[in-house]
C-alpha cells in the first residue's frame, strides 16, 4: 500500500470485519501501532436524558479521534480508521430505524457543525465500507468470540440506513466511497486528500441528500 497524505474511514455493521481488515492492511499491527482504533464504551455515556450534554459528549469523543487520524496521517502518510471518526451517521440511523429520536440527531448535528467550524472534524477522504447479509453477519460474529456485541441485533438493523448515509456522501463528491473490503487497498487509484474536509456547507450538502427521517 503506498504512501499518500490520506485520511480512509473504514465502515460497515457490526462483525462486518473493520478491525480484521485494518490489521491485514498494516501487516497485522494493532492499533496502537497503526490504526486509529474504534470507540469502546466505557459505562459512563450520557444516557440521553439531556440531548445537549450526550451531543456534546459524542462530538468531543470524534474530535479527539479525528485529532489521532491526522496525527497518523502526518506521522506515517496515512490514517485507518476503524469507523468513521465522524460518527454522525450513528444517531441518524437509529433515529431512521425508530431506535432514538430524530431530536438527538439534530442536537448532534449542531455540535459536529460547530467542530467542522473550529476545524476539530472533518469528512474523511475515502471510505471504505462493507455491508454483509444479515446471515453473513451472524457468522462472522460466531466466529469471534473474543467480542462480546451486547447491541449486535440493533446495530445489524442499521445496515439499510447505514447504506442511505454513505450513498448520500458519494452522490456530493463522487469517487470517495470503496464498497466491499479489496485485499489491498491500492491508494494510488484512490482520489486526492480533501481540501475541503472541514467545510460545513460539504456536510451540509450531504445531509441534504439524506431520506427524511420519520
Amino acid at each position: 500500500m503506498e504512501n499518500e497524505l490520506v485520511i480512509d474511514a473504514v465502515e460497515g455493521p457490526s462483525a462486518a470485519g473493520k478491525t480484521t481488515w485494518c490489521r491485514t492492511q498494516l501487516g497485522g499491527q494493532t492499533a496502537a501501532e497503526g490504526f486509529v482504533a474504534e470507540y469502546q464504551p466505557t459505562g459512563r455515556e450520557p444516557d440521553g436524558t439531556d440531548l445537549d450534554v450526550q451531543a456534546s459528549y459524542w462530538a468531543t469523543v470524534n474530535s479527539k479521534r479525528w485529532s489521532q487520524a491526522e496525527e497518523l496521517e502526518s506521522r506515517t502518510g496515512i490514517a485507518l480508521c476503524d469507523s468513521d471518526p465522524l460518527k454522525l451517521h450513528y444517531s441518524w440511523c437509529l433515529a431512521a430505524v425508530g431506535a432514538a429520536p430524530r431530536e438527538r440527531f439534530e442536537y448532534e448535528l449542531e455540535a459536529v457543525e460547530t467542530a467542522f467550524t473550529r476545524l476539530e472534524l472533518g469528512l474523511a477522504d475515502l471510505t471504505v465500507i462493507s455491508i454483509p447479509s444479515p446471515k453473513q453477519l451472524r457468522l462472522q460474529r460466531e466466529g469471534d468470540p473474543s467480542r462480546r456485541r451486547r447491541h449486535f441485533e440493533l446495530h445489524a438493523a442499521l445496515a439499510e440506513p447505514l447504506t442511505h448515509w454513505y450513498s448520500a456522501v458519494d452522490r456530493v463528491d463522487p469517487g470517495r466511497l470503496l464498497w466491499g473490503f479489496p485485499t489491498l487497498l491500492d491508494l494510488s487509484r484512490c482520489p486526492p486528500p480533501r481540501s475541503d474536509r472541514s467545510d460545513p456547507g460539504l456536510l451540509r450538502a450531504m445531509i441534504n441528500e439524506l431520506p427524511p427521517l420519520p
